[in-house]
């Protein structure tokens, strides 16, 4: 926890794994909410706010973790950690496509995750307009599907974002 504190306070931007569980890539801080081994941040990212400052995070990694948030609360999850994420910072997001045999196979997997999914984060398609959540850019290409099953993109938090700012959902 020292680590993080230095980061914070240096104000240079971590690197942060999140849901990682015992998994440990150099340089990332790894926040999980299970209290195991190694993990900086024991916190479930379904309460809101994280205990991060807004602004904080240089890139964020999200693997096989945003299939297990509850639907109802997917928005909100994206829109905190658009709050965490330096303006032009990343998300990179993988998951198990959804319907994919990778998707089925785990009963606690809830949010559905297809390409179309990220259209409703970034301001650039007609999908966004419909619920207008704090928006990022789909950075890394379109969203693709793989023959493994899985899909991955790479989010950009927008620069002058003030604009699209939105009320949090109840």
């Amino acid at each position: 926890m020292q680590n993080l504190k230095k980061l914070l306070e240096s104000n240079r931007g971590i690197l942060l794994d999140i849901g990682c569980g015992e998994i440990v890539r150099p340089n990332f801080i790894r926040l999980d909410k299970r209290k195991l081994p190694g993990i900086d941040i024991v916190h479930d990212l379904e309460v809101f706010p994280y205990p991060l400052p807004d602004e904080c995070c240089l890139t964020i990694i999200a693997s096989h973790i945003l299939e297990h948030i509850k639907p109802w609360l997917f928005y909100e999850v994206m829109n905190e950690l658009w709050r965490i994420t330096k303006v032009d910072g990343n998300l990179a997001i993988s998951a198990p496509y959804a319907g994919s045999p990778g998707y089925k196979q785990d009963v606690t997997h809830c949010a559905q995750i297809i390409e179309a999914t990220f259209m409703y984060f970034d301001p650039k398609y007609p999908l966004y307009s419909g619920y207008r959540p704090s928006p990022w850019a789909i950075e890394k290409g379109f969203p693709c599907w793989q023959t493994t099953g899985n899909i991955e993109v790479v989010l950009r938090k927008i620069k002058n974002a003030k604009k699209f700012k939105t009320q949090r959902r109840k």
